[in-house]
């Protein structure tokens, strides 16, 4: 029986797309690079999202690492944690993955649409094909756009999910203001006329 396995560089080729693969072309190394421009970065969140095995995410973290493209910083210490970010070679890619997104939303998006939205922080607009804001032109870099869950995006997408968990954040905020303002509200007679101050002071 003949084996026959793919190899995993490609030094016969002079090439810069060769090369460039040799770093980010292994199977979801780019996916990896994805969630991290998503901010996601510790390492089970990612393994949460890529749903991929523990050891195959360690060895393209390793090798991402090590190529230059991300780095670990420490978020806690005891015990010790980490998590990845983008060093300036990591955030070179960030055309290459606005250009693949944005292919894949042209020739492949589900019939809902694309999974993620691209917009401005500064006015809102929207990120078109040159990196330029459609609304008010101004050329972006990957710090000054946000991602957000497209009409395609399905109710686990992380940007969908992280939106859910922003707004039972915001709720409970709320709930907890309110409740600490009850006390006030009893200690003034809890008349008409203290609810009423209360809320016209908001």
């Amino acid at each position: 029986m003949l084996c026959w396995m793919l190899g995993s560089t490609y030094e016969n080729q002079t090439c810069s797309i060769a090369a460039a693969l040799d770093v980010i072309g292994e199977r979801w190394s780019l996916l990896v690079v994805r969630e991290v421009f998503l901010g996601v970065r510790r390492f089970d969140e990612i393994q949460r999202d890529l749903g991929i095995a523990r050891n195959v995410l360690q060895t393209r973290l390793t090798k991402l690492v090590q190529e230059g493209v991300l780095e670990r910083r420490p978020y806690q210490e005891r015990p010790a944690r980490y998590e990845y970010r983008l060093t300036d070679k990591g955030l070179d890619l960030w055309p290459t993955m606005v250009s693949l997104m944005q292919w894949g939303d042209r020739h492949a998006a589900p019939a809902a649409g694309p999974p993620v939205l691209l917009e401005h922080k500064g006015c809102g607009g929207a990120v078109d094909e040159h990196r330029m804001c459609a609304a008010c032109g101004e050329r972006l870099s990957a710090v000054e756009v946000r991602a957000l869950a497209g009409p395609g995006a399905q109710p686990d997408h992380p940007l969908a999910r992280r939106l859910a968990q922003a707004r039972r954040k915001s709720a409970a905020t709320a709930s907890q203001r309110t409740a600490a303002r009850a006390p006030s509200l009893q200690a003034g007679g809890g008349g008409p006329t203290a609810a009423g101050a209360a809320v016209s002071s908001r």
